[in-house]
């Protein structure tokens, strides 16, 4: 109705006339401003836990089961593990290797040339794939919770544009950092958490990017009793020669046309054409 109705509609104290567009102050409450994500408890917790396992596998020297001396010793062991067990071995190494990601042990590559010796190059380097990108997602979620969220609420104008920059192409950026072996791996969990990466493209770049380095390293592990047996072990910067590096580069790069494509398209469109 938009006749004069009883006090308390249209009418406010005094006479003055309240404006039907204005929004219900009652029903939808003004959103408060400056409000933003704080480091809480319940953030920090599942960071520190990551963190505190990275530390005691230090402090209880653990590093030395990571090793080719340690599965050359308990080679035979694990092959009958694998064999009574099965798919359950399977799940199990997948487990131990989402652990390891999740915590940033070094090792992955010993890992996954064990996923190769044990289960063969494509179900190791399946197991392996499975198993980093469910840690790297662990670490991913546990970072971005912590430091990422409440990071990107107090970022200046500088941090705002690369973190735009970033989203916009970040399925080919993240395929980029996975790729090239000279990253970090836990480096590249990290950054797509303070850059507010969507959890969905993360798992997809990650699980993506991987699967060249996760198939050389099994390959390296499907041969590994022979060289065991030679008594040689495995040379880690197999994946730096050139037979090997130079196809995942290309792949690289390739992952990175359609970001220049969309940069030369958007400054074509800002040119003014000739004749205009």
């Amino acid at each position: 109705m938009h006749g004069t109705i009883e006090r308390g509609s249209d009418a406010a104290p005094g006479g003055a006339a309240l404006d039907e567009s204005a929004p219900n102050a009652m029903t939808e409450p003004a959103p408060e401003k400056g409000k933003t994500k704080t480091f809480t408890l319940g953030r920090v917790v599942p960071l520190a836990v990551l963190i505190a396992a990275l530390i005691a596998f230090f402090v209880f020297d653990l590093d030395a089961y990571v090793s080719f001396a340690a599965l050359k010793e308990h080679r035979q062991a694990l092959v009958d593990f694998v064999a009574r067990y099965g798919v359950w071995a399977g799940l199990l190494f997948i487990a131990v290797y989402a652990a390891s990601t999740a915590v940033s042990l070094p090792g992955g590559a010993i890992l996954t040339i064990t996923g190769g010796f044990l289960f063969g190059i494509v179900l190791g380097s399946v197991y392996a794939i499975i198993g980093a990108t469910i840690g790297a997602t662990g670490l991913f979620l546990a970072a971005r919770s912590a430091i990422g969220e409440p990071l990107r609420a107090r970022a200046g104008p500088a941090l705002k544009r690369m973190e735009a920059g970033f989203q916009e192409n970040a399925l080919n950026y993240l395929l980029f950092l996975r790729l090239i072996p000279v990253f970090p791996f836990w480096l590249v969990n990290l950054v797509p958490a303070f850059l507010g990466v969507p959890l969905r493209t993360y798992v997809i770049g990650t699980a993506i990017g991987i699967i060249p380095g996760c198939f050389v390293y099994a390959s390296v592990g499907n041969g590994l009793g022979a060289l065991f047996d030679a008594g040689k072990t495995p040379d880690l910067g197999i994946i730096f020669k050139p037979d090997i590096l130079i196809p995942i580069i290309g792949l690289a790069v390739l992952s990175l046309i359609p970001v220049a494509y969309r940069r030369f398209k958007g400054g074509d469109a800002g040119r003014p054409k000739e004749g205009a």
